[in-house]
């Protein structure tokens, strides 16, 4: 809801259901479900107690159709529990216009040799000969560091991995003669064949990585093949030399490390490992945490470094097909279209090999009980099937398959382009709203998680001891050559001074070192006020009397910063069903026109917030206020109407607070993008530009994009219509732009540079008639990184900048940490410059990000994004999780998102 909470972190589905003043924002623009289900044991569950059976068999339609001209993935495509590769001729798949496979051992296969032997690597990872890593650092960039602040000490979750002096890596082009196209059977040939040649090394089947140097070069080598004993003759040669840094150099370190990994004896649940024994079970609410490691190996500025991060997942208990039967309890006649709506873009873990997949369909005429052909040409049910490779009983032959089909680079990779999986084999993974808005849930999970920086560091040295401490991992590395260090990574960091905070009287504060002036803001007028003359309360008139003592309070508080807030018109309506507030609002914009609209909802329901805000957002063009009733009269009451107060204000266009900005003539863009909760294959593009040297009043748009569309020209357009905005009020263009990008992977970085900067550019130059009369600076954004930063046991203070050893030299790029926490460890935030016209120095821009996250307007402190990308993200939250279409345009003035 857009009820304020105090200061406390926002729970459940209001803080993505409108705009959280009450805590920091937790952005989580694409709501992907990021805690996995549990792993059961190896045999099939029944429903928990006082979860209802299945329903009766009827229910599930036509289950017994047969699936027609099934076959098996070739062998390569197939491995078991753990990850380790096998080969198997019967793994199942249906092709009726495509490939597919049931939703079981999937993977490329590595090199199976036994465990221990020389050489042997093992898995599903392989060397991409093509990849690259994207060089956006600008050549005549004279220093990326900057020096403004003051100096501090610090250290990360990274570890550094020693090599000798002379290390180097190199590439080799295997070939045999007679040739043979089974990758599993050159692996094993080329095994034997270097035995004695070679130590440690990565080999595909055509493409050999060792940083061993052969001599002689070209080396030939002889073999018996074990089957036919005709004689094997394999050429290697060597193609170059891998320079340090490359893809395939820190490819190969991470297939090594994860390669050591699995000698902790810790599970792998989708792509990290997890300590199975080292569980936390939080039996009341179903599930279990489990601790994990997520690592990755990258070249920094002077050393390659291992970054280690702490981890959890929820493992939950409860299946698929039991989300099904409750389903069926709730409406038999419709349970079809509801467990669809529930299960589709979801995300489930098979029990039977710890993989999770993405759910795109479900398949009513296809059942357990259904069969397919296997590679051998027998046929065989998905039951039978899961009897003799897994020895797991499915009790429900009539359940239907669910239906997750592969990406694009997945089908590259080898993996079958549609799974079936049985509901009953696979567990739930997320956390549902209802369990997010329970706090006893939410506190058990964070008395867990919420590890502080002194602990953080303490489970980090243990987990470098207890990888340096195994044998099996200490040979592992010995085989390239390699050590891991036993300190994590120290540097030198800057801490900016304090911002100033500026007030409407004239007076300015200091946001102090906890960045925190909500105590200041009580009691000092608003920057920009704008006056509410006609505003309307719609609510049940079972909390009507609630609802005027609120009000009494919300001017108060109005008042207290120098704000005069009339009172509103109440607009009664009988229940609080959701035709009965649209009747409401029809009501209120008939009789009253109103600037402003509050509703007041007994409960946090999404569908009603999502029809109120729809009404409001796309038909009437009217901001629009949602608080719940259980808050009006809580104890924390008085400081709800303060933010309150601040986010009326905010919605009609004024400000609270503004900051000294060094730039008078400078546009600030945020872009983010979120998926349409209905439709996972469209997404919303929101963009917010500021309209005004003090960077309070907002220009936002809004438009739609699907799977495979171009985003670059969305973006460049607007921008363009944010510039002529621009120009409208001041009267002329921005001499400057600033873009932060948000939401913006490693692997979508190309795209950004090569299309989005671009297009804008062109944009801007027919724009401006040139492109050289207008400056511009590209910033991605990264919030989502495993990069933690300490300072001693403690966290760094805000307004900490760290642009030197964790950084990439490849990229201008840096950290900061803008906010304050008090609980857990804080998350610093990475930008990287992809683009820069404007010829700022580090120091210019890295101290202008830190103002600029200063400036949200639902926090009374700084955030982890420049105010702009904040809103960008609020924005597009908003349209492609509730409103699902287009906004009026008559709102894209003001901040009727916050």
């Amino acid at each position: 809801m857009d009820q304020q909470r105090g200061r406390g972190r926002a729970r459940g589905r209001a803080r993505g259901a409108g705009d959280q003043a009450g805590g920091p924002p937790q952005p989580r623009a694409q709501q992907a479900p990021r805690a996995r289900g549990p792993p059961g044991p190896p045999q099939s569950r029944g429903p928990p107690p006082g979860m209802a059976g299945p329903p009766p068999q009827q229910a599930w339609g036509q289950p017994t159709q047969v699936m027609q001209q099934a076959r098996a993935p070739h062998p390569s495509q197939t491995h078991p529990v753990g990850g380790r590769a096998t080969h198997r001729s019967d793994a199942p798949s249906a092709e009726a216009q495509h490939s597919g496979t049931i939703g079981g051992d999937n993977g490329n296969g590595g090199d199976n040799g036994a465990a221990g032997r020389r050489g042997n690597m093992r898995g599903r990872r392989q060397l991409h000969v093509g990849g690259t890593i994207m060089r956006t650092r600008p050549e005549a960039l004279p220093t990326k560091k900057g020096t403004h602040g003051n100096p501090v000490k610090l250290c990360a979750n990274y570890f550094k991995l020693l090599q000798k002096p002379d290390w180097s890596l190199y590439q080799y082009r295997v070939d045999f003669s007679p040739e043979e196209d089974r990758t599993n059977v050159k692996k094993g040939q080329f095994r034997r064949a270097t035995r004695e040649v070679l130590t440690g090394y990565i080999f595909d089947g055509t493409v050999m990585f060792t940083p061993t140097r052969l001599n002689p070069d070209p080396m030939e080598l002889f073999i018996k093949d074990e089957h036919t004993n005709a004689d094997v003759r394999i050429s290697i040669r060597l193609v170059k030399d891998v320079a340090a840094g490359d893809y395939q150099y820190l490819q190969l370190f991470n297939i090594i490390m994860r390669k050591c990994l699995s000698h902790l004896n810790l599970q792998l649940v989708g792509r990290n490992f997890f300590d199975a024994v080292a569980k936390v079970s939080i039996p009341e609410h179903h599930m279990e945490l489990w601790p994990g490691y997520v690592t990755s190996i990258r070249q920094h500025e002077n050393d390659i470094l291992m970054c280690a991060e702490i981890t959890h997942k929820v493992m939950r208990y409860d299946t698929v097909l039991q989300l099904l039967n409750e389903c069926v309890e709730s409406d038999r006649n419709n349970y079809k279209t509801l467990f669809q709506k529930r299960i589709i873009g979801s995300v489930v873990l098979t029990e039977y090999n710890n993989r999770t997949y993405h759910i795109d369909d479900v398949d009513f005429n296809t059942s357990p009980s259904s069969t397919f052909n296997k590679r051998d040409g027998t046929s065989i049910s998905f039951v039978q099937y899961f009897k003799d490779r897994y020895n797991l009983n499915i009790s429900d032959k009539r359940q239907p398959m669910l239906v997750s089909r592969a990406k694009a680079r997945e089908i590259r990779s080898g993996m079958a382009e549609m799974v079936f999986l049985v509901p009953e084999l696979c567990r739930m993974t997320g956390l549902t709203d209802s369990q997010r808005a329970n706090f006893q849930l939410m506190r058990a999970l964070a008395d867990h998680t919420r590890v502080g920086p002194g602990a953080r560091i303490q489970k980090l040295l243990a987990f470098s001891q207890r990888l340096r401490s195994k044998p099996e991992i200490v040979q592992e590395l010995q085989q390239y050559d390699l050590a891991l260090a036993n300190n994590l990574v120290e540097f030198a960091g800057r801490v900016l001074p304090p911002e100033k905070i500026m007030c409407g009287d004239g007076r300015s504060y200091s946001a102090g070192a906890e960045v925190d002036w909500t105590r200041e803001l009580r009691s000092n007028a608003m920057v920009h006020a704008v006056p509410l003359n006609t505003w309307v309360v719609v609510c049940p008139n079972r909390v009507k009397d609630k609802a005027q003592s609120f009000v009494q309070m919300l001017t108060r508080a109005a008042n207290g910063m120098r704000w005069n807030l009339p009172f509103p018109k109440l607009q009664e309506i009988r229940d609080d069903r959701t035709p009965s507030y649209i009747d409401g609002i029809d009501a209120a914009m008939a009789n009253h026109n109103p600037q402003l609209i509050m509703c007041v909802a007994t409960n946090n329901k999404a569908d009603r917030y999502a029809s109120i805000k729809k009404k409001c957002c796309v038909e009437k063009a009217v901001p629009t206020q949602v608080i719940l009733a259980k808050n009006l009269d809580s104890k924390g009451a008085m400081s709800i109407a303060t933010k309150v107060a601040i986010q009326l204000n905010c919605k009609i266009g004024g400000a609270p607070w503004s900051i000294p900005l060094p730039y008078k003539n400078l546009m600030v863009v945020g872009y983010d993008v979120c998926h349409d909760a209905s439709h996972k294959e469209k997404s919303y593009g929101a963009l917010v530009a500021t309209l005004n040297p003090e960077c309070i009043r907002y220009f936002s748009s809004v438009t739609a994009h699907f799977s495979g569309e171009e985003l670059s020209n969305d973006l460049a357009l607007g921008v363009i219509k944010a510039c002529r905005k621009w120009e409208s009020i001041n009267g002329s263009l921005p001499d400057k732009i600033m873009i932060y990008r948000d939401g913006v992977g490693d692997g979508q970085l190309p795209y950004v540079f090569e299309h989005e900067v671009k297009n804008v550019m062109n944009k801007l130059g027919e724009l401006y008639g040139g492109e050289n009369k207008v400056k511009l600076s590209f910033i991605v954004v990264s919030k989502r990184i495993n990069t933690r930063i300490f300072a001693g046991p403690n966290n760094p203070a805000p307004g900490t900048v760290v642009d030197d050893v964790i950084t990439l030299p490849e990229r201008y790029d840096f950290f900061i940490v803008s906010q304050c926490v008090r609980q857990g460890t804080v998350s610093p935030t990475s930008y990287n410059v992809i683009f820069d016209s404007m010829g700022l120095d580090a120091d210019k821009i890295q101290r202008l990000t830190y103002k600029l996250t200063h400036m949200y307007f639902n926090w009374s402190g700084a955030v982890r994004v420049p105010a702009p990308c904040q809103y960008a993200h609020k924005l597009a939250f908003l349209i492609g999780q509730f409103v699902q279409r287009n906004p009026s345009p008559d709102l894209e003035n003001v901040l009727y998102y916050l």
